[in-house]
């Protein structure tokens, strides 16, 4: 694949965020409409729509940067690749080269708005998982052998709320909890997740946003707490590798 990296925007995914809550407050409302309405903020999750706007910017961005159209998969059939601890799962986002049959991308987006506590430690655990997975699958040489391996990216979304920025306190009955985490918010213990995930090589590289729902069609409409975590380093990683 030759071409060369596109001019990347500071605010890269803005449309996508806007995208992210007016799909979210749609499903909420056709489900209310429906008579169908999900506890909490399952209502807007369970359409499984909110992520698409992120799907298509990267799309756009790697068919701008020549990776060719038959090598990006988002279509969900599409996006399972075998495992090694479990037969198949189902991915957000793949590139794969059918001619060499590798596996060049992968990449999982997720969000989090409102249930902070119930569904932190769920999707930390799922991230480490995943990661876990495709690692040792390619060790073992589920994915072929041609280098390099394949580039894991992680993408996630957080809802900015007084629930999201506020401390944290932690149970120690037993040990003493790093000392990064005392006092931290969820915003703060999901960006040192992402930011530890990369330096311990279970990620390539991460992706974190933070936004608020009355700022959606603003501009800009989410901010970058950790410039290592910026949406323009993950695409710049991004396409580098696709190419």
């Amino acid at each position: 694949m030759t071409g060369q990296t596109p001019i990347i925007p500071d605010d890269l995914f803005r449309e996508a965020v806007q995208g992210f809550w007016d799909t979210r407050i749609a499903q909420t409302q056709a489900q209310v409409l429906a008579g169908k309405v999900d506890q909490g903020n399952r209502s807007a999750v369970t359409g499984g729509k909110q992520m698409d706007g992120f799907i298509l910017t990267l799309t756009n961005f790697l068919l701008a940067a020549g990776v060719p159209q038959n090598h990006i998969h988002v279509k969900k059939s599409l996006t399972v690749i075998p495992g090694f601890f479990r037969p198949t799962k189902m991915y957000d986002f793949l590139v794969v080269n059918p001619e060499k049959r590798q596996l060049k991308l992968v990449i999982e987006l997720k969000s989090q708005v409102g249930s902070f506590g119930n569904n932190f430690n769920n999707r930390t655990e799922e991230a480490m998982g995943a990661a876990l997975d495709i690692w040792t699958a390619y060790r073992e040489g589920v994915f072929g052998t041609a280098p390099p391996p394949p580039w894991l990216g992680y993408l996630f979304v957080l809802e900015d709320s007084p629930a999201s920025r506020t401390p944290v306190q932690v149970a120690e009955p037993h040990f003493a909890v790093l000392q990064e985490f005392r006092g931290a918010s969820y915003a703060k213990r999901y960006e040192l997740f992402c930011q530890k995930m990369v330096r311990e090589r279970h990620f390539t590289a991460a992706c974190f946003l933070v936004t608020n729902r009355e700022q959606a069609a603003q501009n800009p409409n989410y901010t970058e707490p950790c410039s290592d975590l910026s949406a323009v380093n993950f695409l710049q990683q991004l396409i580098r590798h696709a190419l």
